[in-house]
């Protein structure tokens, strides 16, 4: 990325803060091992326990339950394999869910079912209500996968709600909040969570670290054996530096959390506006409560590919959707799961972040509408405007 280009990729991964980058460099001079006993490792350990105050604190609970891991792919494996291993034989999972959850749960042996979104991408909770009511004692506890914040359209789920049924069915919640970490205020115990994974390169941290917020009702089990890092339950040398990262960036994150959301959706919403009325596209997630910084826009005729193809020509660096497929383009399964699969091939994400500015919108607009009109004039007509599940 050039200082040219408008970063309006976010929730793909978010640009280093310069206190992260600073906090990398300082852990890598530190030199030590964290297991070790010697005034080096200490310091080491320091560190380690440090941005482990930092990354709780983010997510609204005690120190003493976080457990670093390699991502959020991996937070949310060792959510999936614990709950197994404990005896879970059926998952509900959201059908909007982060691919590494749906999939995940798929390669974990367990039946996996799936729990249907209305229009808006919002977890039906009768559904869920009327399901747990009617579960087979013989299937295990219910494990229940609910993320916080979706990934594509940016739709917020009523996580405390169904943390309320699932604890009534004596069932475990686990809650992806990879996305939803640093952008809006996080209470583990108020969401009624039992598991809970974050990931450092969404808040402007390194890549290649995340952690597991669990509570005292979940049973974690290793799925990496061989020594006793993170108290017995992630065998393997921390990662110091990118943990030392992640602490400083969700210590600044937290720090913005008070004043950032509503510029975000000012500078959002003006721009969604200005293309439902210049070019007719659908905003998805429209009616539900959404992250300030993402816009998921669908125009029909024009492919998702040729969007970003299009953007990244003006200097715009946006997606299609989630980009965890190996760099393919694909119709949107989020999408298509809230009943609008006319649209998935058509999706768009925009989203901001920490150093994002009112104008990199602005630009958007401008080069998004200026592609729009040669598509349209290379194929004909418009759509009308509208809102998906409004």
């Amino acid at each position: 990325m050039t200082a040219e280009h408008i970063y309006l990729d976010y929730n793909a991964t978010a640009p280093i803060r310069p206190e992260a980058e600073a906090a990398v460099v300082a852990a890598l001079r530190v030199g030590g091992n964290p297991s070790s006993v010697h005034a080096a490792g200490r310091a080491a350990r320091a560190v380690v326990e440090q941005a482990r105050l930092d990354v709780a604190a983010l997510a609204g609970c005690g120190s003493g339950a976080i457990v670093f891991t390699s991502g959020g792919a991996e937070a949310n494996a060792l959510a999936i394999h614990s709950a197994v291993k404990a005896g879970a034989r059926r998952l509900i999972v959201s059908a909007t869910e982060h691919e590494t959850v749906l999939a995940g749960a798929q390669a974990s042996g367990a039946a996996v079912e799936l729990w249907p979104v209305d229009g808006r991408g919002v977890a039906d909770l009768t559904w869920l209500k009327t399901r747990l009511g009617a579960w087979n004692p013989a299937e295990g506890a219910p494990f229940v996968a609910l993320m916080l914040a979706n990934n594509e359209t940016g739709v917020i789920q009523p996580v405390a709600e169904a943390a309320a049924l699932v604890r009534e069915a004596a069932g475990w919640l686990h809650v992806d909040a990879v996305q939803a970490a640093g952008k809006m205020a996080i209470n583990f115990k108020a969401l009624g969570a039992d598991t809970l994974s974050l990931s450092a390169h969404k808040i402007g941290g390194p890549q290649g670290v995340g952690a597991l917020a669990y509570g005292v009702r979940a049973k974690l089990s290793p799925s990496l054996h061989g020594g006793g890092q993170e108290r017995g339950l992630r065998a393997g040398t921390e990662n110091l530096a990118g943990i030392a990262g992640f602490g400083a960036a969700a210590r600044i994150a937290k720090s913005e959390l008070s004043h950032q959301d509503a510029g975000f959706s000012a500078w959002r919403d003006a721009v969604a506006e200005r293309l439902v009325d210049e070019a007719g596209v659908t905003v998805l997630g429209q009616g539900a409560p959404r992250l300030g910084a993402v816009l998921c826009l669908a125009a029909p005729g024009f492919a998702s590919e040729m969007q970003v193809m299009q953007m990244d020509l003006a200097g715009v660096l946006v997606s299609a959707g989630a980009a965890c497929t190996s760099g393919k383009v694909k119709p949107s399964r989020i999408v298509e799961a809230m009943g609008h699969e006319e649209l998935a091939p058509y999706v768009l994400r925009v989203s901001g972040g920490w150093a994002t500015r009112a104008e990199d919108w602005d630009r958007f607009a401008d080069a998004w509408l200026a592609a729009y009109a040669r598509h349209v004039e290379r194929h004909g007509a418009r759509p009308q405007p509208q809102y998906a599940g409004a």
